[in-house]
């Protein structure tokens, strides 16, 4: 038993670095988005990275200022919900932005002065339509978290002509969510449908993302090992300001969940000699079974909090509850 409690040992040391090295990748990689397709430049390092990083902002920053000039210029902003934002309106937009385009091509700077023509933006939940120059369409979505507005991205949409499918010119989505994907299965059958489920992608990554950035500013302290993906459908964190580690494991169904569905949570009883309270006895009476490692124990409520409560709120049920929790497993643990 103590050799294997050394290989577990050795084997908890290895992936605890893997996860390290792990993290420290998910950062590195959070800073690139999407310029060439899904996998961005996650396999291109050095210089090219940096020069990739820097183009990125550029084009943020230019598709910002070109929102803000189509919405400084509108004639009026329509706000909509429900049945009114449906295929035919979006259709309606198409053929405005073309026939603009068209006039602007057959006439001179001098007419189009004289016969302004109206601009309208459309506003749908969290999402900004505008019609830009150029026969091309422009979606900002404004996301948010617990009423606070967070990130903005864009998404340009263009097409040859009204009769032909549209296309993603550029966008400032991050790379590792997959519009691309989305492009090739719906824009070209039902852009609307495109339109709603990248703004459904984005706001449930940045939902996800600030329950993990608010965990960490509120329990920083009692959070160790916390591990996550890039759009944060995976997450991984570890619980020992307490006598027996808890490991926390978060996986969700897609990538506009913002709730887990595979959910794990487990109490590891400490080492006799690790523990504060050295009164206090996790293994089993001494029967050659278990030796110093007694088996975890899953905390159903913890999970179920978290099956149904946004991070930071089921971390505060979990602590809360968790004496308690410990306390009925010393129990069983001690009678057994």
């Amino acid at each position: 038993m103590q050799d294997d409690d050394i290989q577990l040992e050795t084997t908890r040391a290895r992936f605890a670095s893997l996860l390290k090295r792990h993290g420290e990748l998910t950062e590195r990689l959070s800073r690139y988005k999407d310029l060439v397709g899904t996998y961005g430049y996650v396999a291109i390092l050095g210089k090219w990275s940096i020069a990739s990083l820097d183009s990125d902002k550029v084009i943020f920053e230019r598709l910002q200022k070109e929102f803000e000039a189509a919405r400084a210029s509108q004639t009026e902003e329509v706000c909509l919900d429900g049945e009114q934002w449906n295929d035919g309106l979006l259709a309606t937009i198409r053929e405005r932005v073309h026939m603009e385009a068209d006039r602007k091509a057959m006439s001179g700077d001098a007419d189009i002065s004289a016969c302004p023509q109206e601009k309208i933006t459309y506003k749908i939940g969290n999402k900004v339509i505008c019609c830009l120059e150029g026969a091309r369409i422009g979606i900002q979505y404004e996301t948010s978290f617990a009423g606070e507005s967070c990130d903005l991205y864009h998404c340009v949409l263009e097409s040859k002509s009204f009769l032909e499918k549209m296309t993603v010119l550029e966008h400032t989505v991050p790379f590792f969510l997959p519009i691309r994907d989305a492009e090739n299965d719906l824009l070209s059958s039902n852009a609307m449908k495109f339109i709603d489920h990248v703004g459904d992608l984005l706001q449930a990554y940045v939902d996800r993302r600030e329950q993990v950035r608010l965990i960490k500013e509120l329990y920083g302290n009692q959070i160790r090992e916390l591990y996550h993906s890039l759009p944060y459908h995976m997450i991984e964190f570890v619980l020992d300001d307490f006598d027996c580690k808890v490991t926390v494991s978060l996986r969700y169904a897609d990538l506009i969940s913002v709730l887990p569905t595979r959910i794990t949570v487990l109490a590891w009883p400490m080492h006799q000699s690790k523990k504060n309270a050295p009164t206090t006895t996790l293994t089993r009476k001494e029967d050659g079974l278990l030796g110093s490692h007694p088996p975890p124990v899953r905390l159903t409520y913890a999970e179920d909090a978290l099956r149904t409560m946004s991070l930071p709120e089921a971390y505060a049920e979990i602590v809360l509850n968790l004496p308690q929790a410990l306390q009925q497993m010393y129990n069983q643990r001690e009678n057994s």
